[in-house]
């Protein structure tokens, strides 16, 4: 039938013209969808600034890095010869002596436990361990201050300072960024002092005489610094003036005396006496 020929012509041409729009519909959304070598260098620009930016909004960790401090990292106060307190003292977390023995735990009016393995005391929250006690106490206090001294000779054989012999050690009322401190002599506080950085950056302080910081002198955290990134590795003794306050790992090679009202956020790990 012609009309009906003509019919599906008719269609079939309407049904190409349709694929052909569709053909090229198709091509154009391809051409606009198609980056050029301009938008491309661009696109590239753009993801380098967003990972400039990113580095500025959480940049890598600042300082020398962690020291290990092992087992010794147990105890907020660990000493070979002596830990002597005069009450009220306020202490938290665990004490330790090795290789001396519970008598040189003293001031805390010590109770033992039914083992023997252990002490407690009023002014401790947490144990208190010694060389002598029960089985399997001597064991752990043998590694404990094992660890002590490698965490020492790792945290002052830290190389390449990145400052020496900064203020000449009179750091009172200075701002101190992360890094690895390096002081042939002393280091005094005269006036407080604020070590500021993020809650990853690190600092060591190795110190090749004494500490002291003066009596109501402080160390200030500043920008979200904590003390368990902190380390004075210390040659000489720790001074703590009345009611100043401290912060960080003291790595300490003879004594660190506190007197009353003085506190540290932090651990005393010292090769000789606390007092």
């Amino acid at each position: 039938d012609q009309r009906t020929s003509k019919s599906s012509i008719l269609t079939h041409n309407i049904m190409l013209r349709f694929h052909q729009n569709t053909l090229v519909v198709c091509l154009m959304a391809a051409v606009l969808l198609a980056p050029s070598a301009e938008a491309k260098a661009k696109a590239t620009s753009a993801q380098a600034g967003q990972k400039s930016i990113i580095d500025i909004l959480n940049p890598a960790p600042q300082g020398p890095g962690t020291v290990d401090l092992g087992t010794a990292g147990d105890f907020a106060i660990l000493a070979k010869s002596g830990v002597s307190t005069v009450p009220p003292s306020d202490i938290t977390g665990d004490v330790g002596v090795s290789p001396i023995g519970r008598g040189a735990l003293t001031g805390f009016s010590l109770i033992a436990n039914s083992a023997g393995t252990y002490t407690t005391s009023a002014q401790v929250t947490g144990k208190l361990y010694a060389a002598n006690d029960n089985p399997s106490t001597p064991v752990k206090m043998t590694a404990a201050v094992s660890d002590m001294e490698t965490a020492y000779n790792d945290a002052a054989g830290r190389a390449d300072p990145d400052f020496e012999e900064l203020h000449a050690g009179a750091l009172g009322g200075k701002t101190l960024v992360p890094g690895l401190y390096k002081f042939g002599t002393s280091v005094g506080f005269s006036a407080d002092c604020t070590l500021d950085g993020s809650p990853e950056d690190t600092w060591i302080f190795q110190i090749a005489g004494d500490i002291s910081i003066a009596a109501n002198k402080k160390i200030l955290l500043t920008g979200g610094a904590l003390a368990r990134n902190i380390v004075w590795v210390v040659a000489g003794k720790t001074q703590h003036g009345a009611d100043s306050h401290f912060e960080g790992i003291i790595l300490g090679a003879t004594l660190a005396e506190f007197v009353t009202g003085s506190s540290i956020n932090g651990r005393v790990l010292v090769q000789t006496a606390v007092t």
